[in-house]
């Protein structure tokens, strides 16, 4: 079997953008949160720390924080597993995501793993990095990210026996607001194949990320 490429497909409605309208939309926006810093009695004009403030909020939801939305879905390869049937994980990849209730953040890190099988397929180790990066860059719930990353990797390793998903976060929208208590980490899963159905795959997935 040869090498095999994947673009994973966009979620949440979202559609890639050329530059131009990448720069419209970041010109909209920040008419739009002036409007919004005046509806909320922001004296931002007069001070001097403030006065760019529309500008640099548009550019970090376009540019960075969901940047998901906007930009061109990540290619991923696969190669031929040969004959390697056991799991394959990466731990601890850097989660940085946003709240679509209050558009606040939450961070932390995923840990994902898949089992090939033997005539299946594998994936480059740094896409994994790459999908959870391009799911995490949009407004979300957590427990929707986690679907996310898990059906894209099932995806694309063809044949596999088994897709397993858990994400640790910290969000702020419980730290600044609400109950405002910091420290708490909310964590996720998503399991499939193997990992759901064999205990001892399942413990062997946990114990990577305990080590």
């Amino acid at each position: 079997m040869r090498n095999k490429e994947f673009i994973l497909p966009t979620a949440n409605s979202s559609a890639p953008r050329t530059d131009e309208e990448k720069k419209q939309i970041i010109d909209k926006a920040t008419t739009a949160y002036e409007a919004y810093l005046d509806a909320l009695g922001f004296d931002w004009r007069n001070d001097p720390n403030s006065s760019e403030t529309p500008r640099r909020v548009a550019k970090a939801f376009v540019n960075d924080l969901a940047a998901g939305c906007y930009n061109l879905p990540p290619k991923v390869t696969s190669f031929p597993s040969d004959g390697y049937d056991g799991i394959v994980s990466q731990c601890n990849i850097p989660v940085k995501s946003m709240c679509s209730h209050h558009h606040l953040a939450f961070t932390g890190k995923a840990h994902v793993a898949y089992i090939p099988s033997l005539d299946g397929r594998v994936i480059g180790l740094s896409k994994l990095n790459r999908i959870v990066e391009y799911y995490a860059r949009r407004p979300q719930i957590q427990e929707g990210l986690t679907v996310q990353i898990h059906s894209a990797i099932d995806e694309i390793c063809e044949q596999n026996q088994g897709v397993a998903v858990v994400l640790e976060a910290q969000h702020t929208c419980a730290c600044l607001r609400g109950v405002k208590h910091d420290g708490c980490v909310m964590k996720t899963s998503k399991l499939s194949g193997d990992f759901m159905d064999d205990r001892a795959t399942r413990q062997e997935f946990y114990e990577f990320i305990r080590k």
